[in-house]
């Protein structure tokens, strides 16, 4: 693999160094001058609906970030992701999340290191399904004998973020009548309160680990083995005998996982295991096996639409000019603002609550793939690097944080993401209750582009102090994302759609946006660590000042 293209020295950075020089951002007046300035920043990708209108840029600085992903090579190394090209340098591996929605048949075939990849994927796929069906008709059962009521997804990071936010956005399709709850947290709360009030008769869980050795997630499924043990015993199914305890395992738990020896282990039948690859990194997984609990609780059929939204905009980034493809240009703008206005955060806004973990799964997608110092040659980066993603849903977030995006001192870029027409169409003293909550969606985006001046606050009536107080500087930036409604197809496109502008960055960056190493050094000491907090001695004596005091601390405040 070539050493990364340095942004920095590139004509384009220096072009766009100069503008910003100069730059003085004026939305009212762009608007008023350009009357065609919406036409020329409305876009379409499948089925979203993108205005870039409202961003602090003008023609020339766009021109400028479209020669920099030129120069920087985008495009060509999209390709060479595509194509399975071993970008994920740290660990030598090919990147290959694309291939995971690649539909039946897709041409040309894809092999990547002598495995065929679109076979493979699509026995993956179709042995989910098969199993789905099973459980969704009542043909699975319990030890009991007792049709699945509630899966029980336990994964953490990858394996926990993207299916808890799918099933979330998409529970109006859930039409089997089964529930789905997701574990991901080693703190035993998290547990003990997602299977509150199940019934261990009636419950699947799914172990997602690729290894079969995340400590978090071996840790939550010994003590849901444990919970169903405790449970099918005192309900008189099982008899304590060992005999009854595997048999117990094997009607109620699966796994996502490649570790079959140690599914076996677990009492897991390996032939209830569904795998993947090492070129699908855990954030980019939820298209993969990781979403089986989808598969069971929305049907295969909305999956599948779901992977068809994913593709459907690889297909737009591979197929389309840099100046129109939208992942890229608003990758590009994130960079913009990152690396030459001085932005440090991003907030994505959705006016959907189903949408409401979002921005959680986003913060994993952007941070943990942008958030690098070096290169992906091991050099150091020569600009600043990734963002902090944020957000909440709707009018949540008007009552809380927009205080600060429309008058405070920071620039905070916002993408507001809104749907024309609602799952539950729900009408209040005769109004259309989806139409006032898409007011706000409108009026937010209107306000901190344009704002308000002194003068229009002074020409309503207020006078003195209160002038500065409701006056709105406006120019802060926003993208409005529009779709039809919040459908699978849909949401896969606006997943991809934030994968590929994660991509664009890490490239312009010259970073290996599909690594992580940053979170494995807390893990290791956290194992350093542990013995103390059960009483070595040896492990306490070991740790530094502060650590040591705040484990002593802590024993001396067990109860």
């Amino acid at each position: 693999m070539s050493a990364p293209i340095d942004a920095t020295a590139t004509s384009a950075w220096a072009e766009l160094d100069a503008l910003r020089a100069s730059f003085t951002p004026d939305l009212r007046g762009w608007f008023a001058a350009d009357p065609e300035r919406v036409s020329k920043l409305s876009l379409t990708l499948a089925d979203l609906h993108v205005d870039l209108s409202k961003n602090l840029v003008t023609d020339e600085v766009l021109a400028g970030l479209v020669r920099l992903a030129e120069q920087t090579g985008v495009a060509d190394r999209y390709i060479a992701m595509l194509s399975g090209e071993h970008i994920n340098t740290t660990e030598d591996r090919a990147v290959l999340h694309t291939a995971l929605r690649r539909p039946p048949g897709a041409s040309p075939a894809l092999t990547v290191d002598g495995q065929d990849v679109d076979a493979d994927v699509q026995s993956v796929i179709d042995a989910m399904a098969a199993f789905a069906e099973r459980v969704r008709s009542g043909q699975w059962l319990g030890a009991t004998g007792k049709k699945v009521e509630t899966v029980v997804n336990i994964g953490i990071g990858g394996s926990d973020l993207g299916p808890y936010m799918i099933f979330e956005a998409l529970k109006p399709y859930a039409d089997a009548g089964i529930d789905a709850r997701f574990v991901s947290n080693i703190d035993p709360a998290d547990l003990a309160l997602k299977t509150a009030g199940l019934d261990p008769e009636t419950t699947l869980f799914i172990v997602a680990s690729k290894t079969f050795t995340t400590l978090e997630t071996l840790t939550n499924a010994r003590l849901a083995r444990d919970w169903l043990w405790a449970g099918l015993s005192t309900a008189g199914a099982i008899d304590g005998t060992d005999d009854s305890k595997t048999d117990a395992v094997a009607h109620h738990f699966v796994a996502v996982s490649t570790a079959l020896d140690k599914v076996a282990a677990f009492g897991i039948d390996p032939s209830n295991a569904f795998g993947f690859w090492d070129w699908v990194g855990g954030r980019y997984s939820v298209d993969s096996a990781i979403g089986l609990s989808l598969v069971i609780s929305l049907g295969p059929d909305v999956f599948r639409e779901l992977l068809a939204g994913f593709h459907a905009v690889d297909e737009h980034v591979a197929s389309t000019p840099l100046a129109e493809n939208v992942p890229v240009l608003m990758g590009l703008l994130n960079v913009w603002y990152t690396n030459f206005l001085g932005a440090q955060t991003h907030a994505v806004l959705p006016y959907a609550q189903q949408l409401h973990r979002f921005a959680a799964y986003l913060q994993q997608l952007t941070m943990e793939s942008n958030g690098k110092s070096v290169r992906w040659d091991g050099s150091p980066v020569t600009s600043d690097t990734g963002e902090v993603f944020w957000g909440e849903p709707g009018t949540n977030g008007q009552h809380a944080f927009y205080q600060l995006i429309h008058q405070g001192t920071r620039l905070i870029p916002a993408d507001f993401i809104a749907f024309v027409n609602p799952a539950f169409p729900l009408q209040s003293d005769g109004r259309d209750v989806h139409g006032l909550f898409l007011a706000n969606f409108l009026a937010q985006t209107k306000a901190l582009a344009f704002g308000k001046t002194a003068e229009e606050v002074e020409a309503e009536g207020t006078t003195g102090p209160l002038v500065a107080a409701r006056t709105f500087a406006g120019n802060r930036p926003t993208t409005s994302i529009f779709a039809p409604a919040l459908t699978a197809r849909v949401l896969g496109e606006l997943i991809a759609l934030y994968e590929h502008i994660t991509f664009t960055q890490g490239v312009i960056w010259g970073i290996n946006s599909f690594d992580q190493w940053g979170v494995e050094l807390g893990k290791q000491l956290a194992l350093q660590i542990a013995p103390a907090l059960e009483g070595d001695d040896a492990a306490l004596q070991a740790q530094d000042a502060s650590t040591k005091a705040l484990l002593e601390y802590y024993t001396q405040h067990r109860s």
